[in-house]
C-alpha cells in the first residue's frame, strides 16, 4: 500500500476541495436522461443539432449501407492497409465544401491537436497561444520543440505586441498563432476577421484555429465561424472534430496540399495509430450531407442561446458567452458542486466545471444547449437560477 499512498493523498485533496471526478453510469445521448431513477433534461451534451440522438437517421444509414460496406475495423494505419475508400471519399467531400483546399482526417480531436502542432514545429518555431485554449492544444505544444508564449484571452492587442516583439528575431522562422473559434468553457469567441488581418500584416505568421464547438452550428452550411465570417481560405490550419455537432468520431484538418503531405510523413499519431473504422467515415459523410441543410436548426439554436445568455446576466451572474455554450460562473468549487446537485434534483442535468479545467476561483455551471431544447425549458431553468 505504501507505493499507493502518494496517489491516495492526492485523491483525498481533490475530494476535500470539491474537485474529485467520477464516471457517471448509464448516460444516454438523449434530450432526457435517467440517472438513479431520476429523469433530467440533458444540458451537458455536445449533440448541438440533435443528430446523435436521432434514431431515424441511424436506421436510414444502416438501411442504405450494404453489409459489405459495414466494415467495423480498419485493422491498420492508413499508411499500411487502412486507407479505405470511405476515407478518401470523405476527404474529397470536405475539400469540395472548403473551396478546394486539402483535407486530412484524424482519429480524434485530441490526436489532431497533439499531432499537428508537434509535427509542424521545430526549434525555429514560435507558438503564440490564447490563454484559454483546450488542453489538447496545450499538450501538442508541450510535445513540440517550439518556443511557447501565451497571450491574454481574446486580447488581440496583446497578441500583436508579442508578434512585434518576436517577428524580426532571426532565430524565428515562423510564428503560429493558436486559438479556438468558440471557446469550450466560456462560450465566447475570438475575432477571426481581426486575426486574419494580423496574419496578413506579418510575413512569418500562420493561423491555427480549432472549430470543435463551431462546426455544425455556425455558417450557412454549418462549416464553422471561418465560414460565418468569410475567412475559410485565410486560416492556414483549420481544424475541428466530428464528435460534437456532427454526431460521429474523429477530427479533420483543412490546409494547403503541402501541409497535408508533410503531416502524412511526420505526424506520429497519424502514422502510428490504427485508422478509424471505415463505417465511421461513411457515417460521418452521411451526417454531413444532412447537416449542411440544417439552417433552421442553426438559427433556432442561436436564438435560444442569446435568450439564455441575457437571462443569466440579468440574474447577476458573470456570463462571457456569445454562443450555445453558456457558463454560469460561481467561483468556488464546492459551492458550484452543491448548486449543480440542486439543479439535478430539480430535473436539469448540468455539470459543475472546476479547476484545473478552468482557472482557479472560476468554477461554473456549464449549460450546453442543443436545438432540441425548448424556450419553456430554458425559462424553467432560469427561474431556478
Amino acid at each position: 500500500m505504501s507505493l499507493l499512498n502518494h496517489y491516495a493523498i492526492q485523491l483525498d485533496q481533490l475530494r476535500n476541495n470539491g474537485n474529485i471526478r467520477q464516471f457517471k453510469s448509464n448516460i444516454q445521448q438523449d434530450k432526457y436522461i435517467e440517472i438513479n431513477q431520476q429523469k433530467m433534461l440533458n444540458l451537458s451534451s455536445n449533440d448541438y443539432l440533435g443528430l446523435a440522438s436521432n434514431t431515424q437517421l441511424r436506421e436510414q444509414f444502416f438501411d442504405e449501407t450494404p453489409n459489405e460496406r459495414r466494415v467495423m475495423s480498419s485493422s491498420s494505419s492508413r499508411l499500411l492497409t487502412g486507407n479505405f475508400p470511405e476515407y478518401e471519399q470523405l476527404e474529397a467531400y470536405f475539400s469540395q465544401l472548403f473551396n478546394g483546399r486539402s483535407a486530412l482526417l484524424l482519429n480524434s480531436g485530441y490526436h489532431m491537436n497533439i499531432g499537428i502542432l508537434a509535427a509542424l514545429s521545430d526549434s525555429k518555431t514560435l507558438i503564440l497561444a490564447d490563454k484559454l485554449i483546450h488542453a489538447s492544444m496545450i499538450d501538442g505544444i508541450r510535445l513540440s520543440p517550439a518556443k511557447y508564449v501565451r497571450y491574454r484571452h481574446n486580447d488581440l492587442e496583446h497578441l500583436e505586441i508579442l508578434i512585434n516583439q518576436y517577428h524580426d528575431n532571426e532565430s524565428i522562422e515562423r510564428i503560429i498563432v493558436v486559438t479556438e473559434s468558440i471557446f469550450s468553457m466560456d462560450g465566447d469567441e475570438t475575432n477571426l476577421t481581426e486575426l486574419v488581418r494580423i496574419k496578413k500584416t506579418y510575413s512569418k505568421v500562420m493561423l491555427y484555429v480549432d472549430e470543435a464547438h463551431a462546426i455544425g452550428v455556425r455558417g450557412h452550411l454549418g462549416l464553422g465561424c471561418a465560414e460565418q465570417y468569410g475567412v475559410m481560405d485565410d486560416v492556414d490550419f483549420l481544424v475541428g472534430t466530428f464528435g460534437k455537432a456532427i454526431a460521429s468520431v474523429g477530427g479533420y484538418l483543412i490546409c494547403h496540399e503541402i501541409i497535408r503531405d508533410y503531416l502524412i510523413n511526420t505526424m506520429r499519431p497519424l502514422i502510428f495509430s490504427t485508422a478509424q473504422p471505415p463505417i465511421c467515415m461513411a457515417w460521418t459523410q452521411f451526417i454531413l450531407n444532412k447537416m449542411v441543410a440544417m439552417q433552421a436548426e442553426r438559427q433556432y439554436l442561436s436564438n435560444i442561446s442569446q435568450n439564455l445568455q441575457q437571462a443569466v446576466r440579468e440574474k447577476g451572474f458573470v456570463c462571457p458567452s456569445s454562443s450555445h455554450i453558456v457558463p454560469v460562473i460561481i467561483g468556488e468549487s464546492q459551492t458550484t458542486v452543491e448548486r449543480a446537485q440542486i439543479l439535478q434534483k430539480s430535473g436539469f442535468y448540468i455539470m459543475p466545471v472546476r479547476p484545473p479545467t478552468v482557472p482557479q476561483n472560476s468554477a461554473r455551471l456549464r449549460v450546453s444547449l442543443t436545438a432540441k431544447i425548448t424556450q419553456n425549458e430554458i425559462q424553467n431553468l432560469v427561474e431556478l437560477l
